[in-house]
Order: C-alpha cells, then sequence, then structure tokens
C-alpha cells in the first residue's frame, strides 16, 4: 500500500499538491488507528479535511485534529490553489 498516506509533513505537503481545492478545503486521506492518526501503515484510511485559511485539519466529523501555523495562509503559508492563481 501506498506510503503516502502515513501522516508526515512531507506526505501532507505532497497530497496537497495533488487534491483539488474545493469549497475552501482540500481533501486528504491518512492512515488512522482508531480514528486517530497513525505514523505507520494501520491499513485503515479516513478522509481528512484540511483548511488553509486557519491552517486545520480536520476529521470526517470536521473536528478539528489539530493547528498548524505552519501551514496556516494568515502565518504567510501559499496553498497550490493559490501559487496558480498568480
Amino acid at each position: 500500500m501506498d506510503n503516502k498516506y502515513i501522516y508526515t509533513e512531507d506526505n501532507f505537503l505532497s497530497q496537497l499538491e495533488e487534491s483539488a481545492y474545493e469549497m475552501g478545503y482540500y481533501r486528504m486521506k491518512f492512515f488512522t488507528r482508531d480514528g486517530h492518526l497513525s505514523d505507520e501503515n494501520t491499513g485503515e484510511l479516513s478522509d481528512f479535511y484540511y483548511y488553509p485559511s486557519g491552517g486545520t485539519l480536520r476529521d470526517s466529523k470536521f473536528n478539528i485534529v489539530f493547528y498548524t501555523p505552519k501551514f496556516d495562509t494568515y502565518r504567510g503559508f501559499v496553498p497550490p490553489h493559490a501559487r496558480k492563481s498568480e
């Protein structure tokens, strides 16, 4: 199975480049264990939603999983959809 679903910053950024920006978020998939992000291949994939305006990653029920200032557009991060419009 593809390791791009193991949550790391590099895999996050890789999926971000491949995902479509729609309705204010990017749809992503990562391995989870009991619904929580995993740093290993568990065989269990879950949907997540990244909101660049605010730098939050949310689970399939739209609960905030975490906030990352590094990936917050208000802190200077430029996501793919914003780069393409320049």
